[in-house]
């Protein structure tokens, strides 16, 4: 597998088209850490032998440890914060399924194929194929494991930005708790406990080339680096990696692109950083798209970080509403388009945007589980007004213009095909004009990192200097790059960490011991 080399033009870029790069619009790769890939000297001794590390809490992590033990490897499972989940576990919730029962219940027409060039589309053609491919071949499968294996419950079917047609499951917990409970809970029922306060220091990789243990520090404290005590575990067959992005380590991300300062909130957890990458870059593992970092469209400045403004914007205004330019009082983006083509169109738009609903949007999402409605609204991100031209006069909007705008988009409800911006329509959509209105101030936050470790298909982690698997070390989930190309289609995160978190612990528990 070879690495993907892009870059773009950013000279002469304003602040307003430097925040616009969210997806990355810009940044030119740069394979930092392509160096010192000279092997470890090995520990005269060990404090601890297992068959498999596997370092992350996360979906993936989850996965990993959950498939090697249950082939009957004994695992060491490694966390440095000192609560297990890492992003997973606050994320949206929302996992795809191409070709799924529900989807040919309701009379959807769907399958892998689709969903493969919906992933290729929103990737701008990035995405290394066969990585995507496996992901939506197996999308289906995965959320039914879910639901056999796991016991996930989820509230039914959404549609998701960027995809074609709807495939998204929700969990009814509307988070990603909802499937990280249930990993921890089944884990813990075959002895697998999380070792929180546990940080990654080095893979041990000897000179025959084979990855045989790490460096860990017991204690730690986040973010001492320095903190806790050193302790060297032997992994007899295999380290698992799934130590997540970096989107919440500014120094490194702007190393990838200058332009994502500090001033940018994220929707990641504290603990997501990047040295658990540059360690397996040392050891020779290769790079690949790190400059492409995604911004989620549907955040607000009113709240940090994740927040719960995505469960309005995405799940209501997005569907049911419209989000407008406060300036003209239109729309000026596919409200389900993919994330980088929204987050790019809201910071060409100044930031000065708003999404909204009607009584009847918010009515839809007001009985749907997880949706967090009430504390949206006692938090003030979410505000009410009595009429459209209240809610036109607080965020400044020309009244004129926002009236004919959704007259526009109503005719297109009851022609059956929006013909201003060609948005997918519901199955119940239906006309914008009951009071009282709904709105959030939308500002794009850092919500994802594409690039990271090169994989193959079964999980292997590929050196830089030949393309080569590198023996006894496996990586999945967001800290692995190539599946997403330059932006990542949203709800296939999960549906990307379980395939390959379940592939890669199989695989790891599957390798000959090397002692």
């Amino acid at each position: 597998m070879r690495s993907d080399l892009e870059s773009k033009k950013t000279a002469g870029l304003t602040r307003r088209q430097l925040l616009g790069t969210g997806a990355v619009a810009g940044a030119t790769l740069t394979l930092t850490g392509m160096v010192n890939a000279a092997p470890r000297e090995m520990p005269e001794s060990w404090d601890e032998e297992v068959d498999v590390v596997v370092i992350g809490t996360g979906f993936a992590g989850l996965a990993a440890a959950y498939e090697a033990t249950k082939a009957g490897a004994s695992v060491a499972l490694l966390e440095k914060m000192r609560t297990p989940g890492g992003n997973s576990i606050i994320n949206g919730g929302v996992i795809s399924a191409a070709g799924s029962p529900e989807q040919a219940e309701q009379g959807i027409e769907d399958g892998p194929d689709a969903m493969y060039s919906d992933m290729l589309k929103a990737g701008l053609g990035l995405n290394h194929p066969q990585l995507a491919r496996k992901v939506a071949e197996e999308s289906a499968a995965i959320v039914q494991w879910t639901i056999d294996e796991l016991g996930v419950a989820y509230r039914g079917m959404v549609h998701m930005g960027g995809h074609a047609v709807p495939r998204s499951y929700a969990t009814a917990a509307g988070s990603g708790s909802g499937i990280v409970i249930p990993q921890l809970e089944k884990l813990a029922e075959l002895g697998i406990e999380p070792r929180t306060g546990t940080l990654l220091k080095h893979l041990i990789r000897d000179e025959d080339g084979r990855v045989k243990g790490v460096e860990v520090q017991v204690g730690y404290r986040f973010p001492d680096a320095d903190s806790g005590d050193p302790v060297k575990i032997k992994a007899r067959r295999a380290v698992v990696l799934a130590t997540g992005g970096f989107g919440n380590d500014v120094d490194y991300r702007m190393m990838q692109d200058p332009r994502l300062t500090g001033e940018l909130d994220t929707t990641n957890h504290p603990g997501a950083t990047s040295e658990a990458l540059r360690e397996a870059m040392n050891i020779g593992g290769s790079l690949i798209q790190p400059s492409w970092i995604q911004l989620g469209p549907w955040t607000s400045p009113d709240e940090r970080g994740f927040g719960l403004a995505p469960h309005f914007v995405q799940g209501v205004a997005a569907a049911y509403g419209l989000w407008i330019e406060t300036t003209t009082g239109q729309r000026f983006v596919n409200e389900m388009a993919d994330r980088k083509t929204r987050a790019d169109a809201i910071i060409a738009a100044g930031n000065k945007v708003i999404a909204f609903c009607d009584a009847g949007g918010f009515e839809k999402a007001k009985t749907a589980p997880g949706a967090k409605l009430d504390r949206l609204m006692e938090s003030g991100v979410l505000k009410e007004y009595a009429s459209l031209e209240e809610m036109a006069a607080a965020y400044e909007v020309p009244l004129d213009a926002l009236q004919e705008t959704i007259a526009t988009f109503n005719a297109s409800v009851a022609a059956g095909e929006d013909s201003e911006m060609g948005r997918y329509m519901q199955a119940d959509q239906f006309a914008i004009e009951n009071a009282p209105y709904y709105a959030v101030r939308l500002l794009p936050k850092i919500h994802h990192t594409m690039g990271g470790i090169a994989i193959n298909t079964e999980a292997q982690a590929l050196d830089v200097t030949n393309s080569e698997p590198i023996p006894g070390l496996y990586v999945a989930g967001e800290a692995a790059g190539g599946v997403h190309g330059a932006s990542r289609l949203g709800s296939c995160a999960i549906a990307d960490c379980l395939v390959f978190g379940r592939i890669a612990g199989r695989n790891a528990a599957a390798e000959e011991s090397w002692d």
